[in-house]
């Protein structure tokens, strides 16, 4: 099997372009591929795939094999890859997901290759059960239309305030204080407990936020079914979109990330969330089954 190993921002994963050959069982593949010793190393897969409304589709597997809805690090990798490698020649393209269609500007540098992409991504998702979330775990009726907005909810014997946005796919926002160094944060002990909290019935990403200033945040993120990555494009816009709810950045900002820095815009007259970051091709190669 042909694959790119790619990353946005340290969010790595493996690509396939699949619009000529197939790959056969890819929850198992991805679960190859991932493993660090015996694999590739990668946070997951991701196929390139051809679409009926859009200019290509990207389906894309976590570490152990879930396969996940969207990924905004990883998307910005599908529009890189079809473009360098001759797929396409439009710098403003459609990728279909299981989140719905997204719309990529592609930044070139002098190169001749893409350096960086602007992604619409949308609408962020607030409804509790459409998130989804169970309401009753934050104390609102089962019908709750408001957001789940810094209530509180109790992981491992702690009480924790927590704000819920989904951008395609659920994500559970939580606060760090200032005096605290996120980088020594033991995100491992906390967050698989999140993850697999029943308040969420189908598991959750999250992320521990840090906020500097109105206009920069700190980013730790715990993502279902890999665990720690270093970015998560659509936990950097479902944190810019809580941090605004709570009243603690302005509506354009920049997350900091382990792997790199996110510049996340919410358009709240359009109610749509802009996210430009970096693609970056790591290697190229033959994966042996």
């Amino acid at each position: 099997m042909k694959f790119t190993k790619m990353h946005g921002a340290g969010n790595d994963y493996i690509y396939v372009d699949c619009t000529e050959v197939a790959v056969n069982n890819p929850v198992e593949m991805a679960v190859k591929v991932s493993d660090v010793r015996f694999g590739i190393g990668s946070d997951g897969l991701i196929l390139i795939k051809p679409s009926e409304k859009a200019d290509f589709f990207m389906e894309m597997y976590n570490a152990d094999g879930s396969q996940g809805k969207m990924c905004g690090n990883g998307i910005r990798c599908v529009g890189k890859y079809v473009y360098d490698n001759g797929l396409t020649d439009k710098t403003t393209l459609t990728i279909d997901t299981l989140s719905g269609v997204k719309t990529l500007k592609l930044n070139i540098g002098d190169d001749g290759k893409v350096a960086s992409v602007v992604v619409k991504m949308g609408a962020p998702i607030l409804v509790p059960s459409e998130v989804p979330v169970k309401p009753e775990f934050f104390g609102l009726s089962p019908d709750e239309k408001e957001p789940v907005v810094s209530k509180p909810l109790m992981v491992n014997g702690g009480e924790y305030q927590v704000t819920c946005v989904s951008m395609g796919n659920p994500h559970a926002i939580v606060y760090l204080d200032s005096d605290i160094d996120i980088k020594k944060f033991e995100i491992e002990k906390i967050g698989p407990y999140f993850e697999h909290h029943e308040a969420f019935p189908e598991q959750i990403n999250t992320e521990f936020i840090q906020v500097v200033d109105r206009k920069n945040l700190n980013m730790r993120v715990w993502e279902r079914g890999s665990g720690e990555t270093w970015a998560c494009g659509t936990g950097a816009c479902a944190s810019l979109v809580a941090t605004v709810l709570n009243g603690l950045c302005d509506d354009d900002a920049v997350l900091h990330l382990m792997g790199g820095d996110l510049h996340i815009r919410w358009d709240r007259t359009a109610d749509t969330v802009y996210m430009e970051g970096p693609a970056v091709t790591v290697c190229s190669g033959e994966f042996y089954e």
